[in-house]
């Protein structure tokens, strides 16, 4: 329960860090940090700045949205967005988004 009232006691810890008996390494800190990083967050700008730069042409990121519903990964809800489309789209960059979705670690 939170309250404003003060602590009954008070327990001071004295840490000290680097190397030799009764000290924290700092190596085993940096490794433990490494495991708690967040992964970094892909976005339809990276894939499509990714696309441009390796195959030389831009992609919507319409294209890119339909990739990952084929291939059943999360999208996140358009309110533009159609139920159904009145004719499937051919695009030639279909494999290419999946490279780039390969590169990103997200398939």
């Amino acid at each position: 329960m939170l309250s404003h009232k003060k602590p009954d006691s008070v327990i001071n810890v004295k840490v000290e860090f680097g190397e030799g008996e009764g000290k924290v390494p700092l190596d085993n800190i940096a490794k433990r940090a490494e495991a708690y990083k967040p992964k970094e967050c892909v976005t339809y700008k990276m894939i499509k700045e990714y696309i441009e730069a390796k195959y030389g042409f831009k992609v919507h990121t319409t294209y890119i949205a339909e990739v990952k519903r084929e291939s059943g990964l999360p999208i996140y809800d358009a309110p533009n967005a159609v139920e159904e489309l009145k004719r499937p789209r051919k695009h030639p960059t279909a494999e290419t988004i999946k490279d780039a979705l390969k590169h990103f670690g997200i398939i």
